[in-house]
């Protein structure tokens, strides 16, 4: 098919025109963070393939099923799930080419190139965006039960002042660390009912189920009602939820405790999109939300029932700001309004609740940041390396087989161009060892040149033409080339199937390097020597 040289330059044309395309500039997104907290997209020019995190700085972070919180009745279900919600929520955060995928079977491992904002991007991956609507308790029902949660915590150990019992036990310990072996008389008689207030002061409108706790008490307060005795205490249908913010009554803080039903009239399932907006009456940030159809009838035919009530909106069990009254019927449209958080904080929040609840929590178990400085570095080494060894292999293969050395060398320019060309085509990432896989593919490159060459000077020797001595070559060295070609390959798809990270972005340079350098070598190079002979078809020696 491609034996007239004229056939053979229009393939080498085409493959080069199409890796001179894809490595053409081109515009890639990129979200900027203003001073304000807000984001907006830019564009910015990328030249050639996509450069990974160690070449251009980011983080990388390993992230397993915290079962500590949720218990996974099918931990690879989960994985699986908690795999697709992250790479919706990072598709929207703006990092360009993430990576995001399984590590074994219990592992996922998320690398962002070029970011800029790691602390805002652990929030994201942690957070489980789990959203729930509850009713606040109007029935007064906490103040009534203090009195009993006070005494079964009496009777769990929890002493008096000059109390002294016998050990520390495990409430005491709890409650005080390691001063509590040291001094038991650490809590009052009634300790819930002195710390755990009717909200209410100067300048602060109290609503039904709404408990102010002070700032350095909240801890404390939130272990203590966690003891199996007091919980037992509590009316049935109840539960506990904090507002992680501080509010000032007065002049003290409190964190403030609410009491809300224990059955939510809505949770997030029904999700069906939200926004991040700026409330125009209150200038501050809000998440706008909308309902699917079935959310929408479920969701109004509780809120007509709670006219009048309370209703706070939870994210991950902590209340959003101070519950909003039901003013009326609610269907498939509301706001989750969120203080004195930023705009940023704000379309974060949207993201993740658009992306969807995890179904475990996940957590840290690695993480790696690399700056943008020593990603340069690496670039530049890498760039240092490669050129070195590619002068070194042109410095051997012109001085040991001259001209054919030359011609190979020609090859090897080629080769360069379509395997830089194929992996910016395919979108892989170049990482550090991407750039090692290249550097090593430059030496198998010329590997093939090697074999023919030698084949040809034996024909040569046994007394052939030139001609002959090169169609032979070439068609005797073929075996070996493939052989040694193929056996690379399957290391390297060996690589690519049970590395990760690196180790697969060295097998993917590594085995589009080996299909470049097999074309340039039995392709290519086999042209420059067509092209040689039809100009010199008396050639009777050849320089190898």
């Amino acid at each position: 098919m491609f034996s007239s040289i004229r056939s053979r330059l229009i393939l080498i044309a085409v493959l080069t025109v199409t890796s001179l395309w894809a490595l053409r500039p081109r515009q890639v997104r990129e979200t900027v963070t203003h001073e304000d907290g807000s984001t907006s997209d830019s564009t910015v020019t990328q030249w050639g393939p996509n450069l990974g995190l160690d070449l251009q700085g980011g983080m990388h972070l390993a992230l397993e099923l915290d079962q500590s919180k949720v218990v996974s009745t099918d931990p690879k279900k989960d994985l699986d799930l908690a795999l697709i919600i992250l790479r919706k929520r990072i598709d929207e955060f703006g990092v360009s080419e993430p990576v995001i995928q399984k590590s074994g079977n219990d592992r996922i491992v998320v690398e962002l190139a070029g970011l800029k904002d790691p602390e805002r991007a652990r929030a994201i991956v942690q957070r489980s965006a789990f959203l729930e609507f509850r009713i606040t308790d109007k029935s007064q029902a906490l103040e009534r039960a203090l009195p009993a949660m006070d005494r079964a915590l009496r009777a769990a150990g929890v002493t008096t002042p000059g109390a002294t019992p016998s050990a520390p036990n495990a409430v005491t310990q709890l409650l005080g660390g390691d001063s509590a072996r040291a001094d038991t008389s650490i809590v009052t008689d009634g300790i819930l009912s002195s710390l755990i207030h009717p909200a209410g002061g100067a300048g602060y409108t109290p609503m039904p189920g709404e408990y102010m706790v002070p700032v350095g008490a909240a801890d404390r307060v939130d272990s203590l009602l966690s003891v199996p005795s007091v919980m037992r205490e509590l009316p049935r249908g109840l539960t506990w939820r904090w507002d992680p913010d501080t509010v000032s009554v007065g002049v003290e803080p409190y964190r403030m405790l609410y009491m809300l039903e224990d059955r939510a009239i809505m949770d997030g399932t029904h999700l069906e999109e939200s926004q991040a907006q700026i409330d125009p009456l209150t200038s501050g940030a809000i998440v706008t939300f909308q309902l699917d159809r079935t959310g929408g009838r479920i969701f109004g035919r509780e809120t007509g029932q709670h006219v009048g009530d309370y209703m706070a909106i939870l994210l991950d069990g902590r209340v959003q700001g101070r519950p909003p009254v039901i003013n009326s019927r609610i269907d498939r449209r509301g706001q989750i309004t969120l203080g004195n958080k930023t705009m940023q904080e704000a379309q974060d929040l949207a993201l993740s609740l658009n992306a969807g609840a995890l179904p475990v929590p996940l957590k840290i178990v690695e993480q790696t940041q690399v700056g943008a400085s020593l990603g340069a570095d690496s670039i530049r080494g890498g760039a240092i390396a490669g050129l070195v060894g590619t002068a070194l292999v042109i410095l051997i293969m012109v001085g040991y087989y001259k001209l054919s050395g030359l011609l190979a060398v020609g090859g090897l320019v080629f080769y360069i161009l379509f395997t830089v060309g194929a992996l910016t085509a395919v979108g892989a990432t170049l990482s550090m060892p991407g750039l090692a896989g290249i550097v090593l593919s430059i030496g198998i490159a010329v590997d093939a040149n090697v074999l023919i060459f030698e084949r040809i000077r034996e024909e040569l020797d046994h007394g052939k033409n030139v001609r002959l001595a090169i169609d032979e070559g070439f068609k005797h060295a073929m075996n070996a080339i493939i052989d040694s070609n193929v056996t690379t390959v399957m290391t390297a798809l060996f690589l690519f199937q049970f590395g990760t990270g690196p180790v697969k972005g060295f097998a993917v340079t590594l085995t589009f390097g080996i299909a470049a350098s097999m074309i340039t070598a039995i392709f290519v190079v086999r042209t420059f020597y067509m092209i040689w002979l039809e100009r010199k078809p008396a050639l009777a020696e050849l320089s190898i």
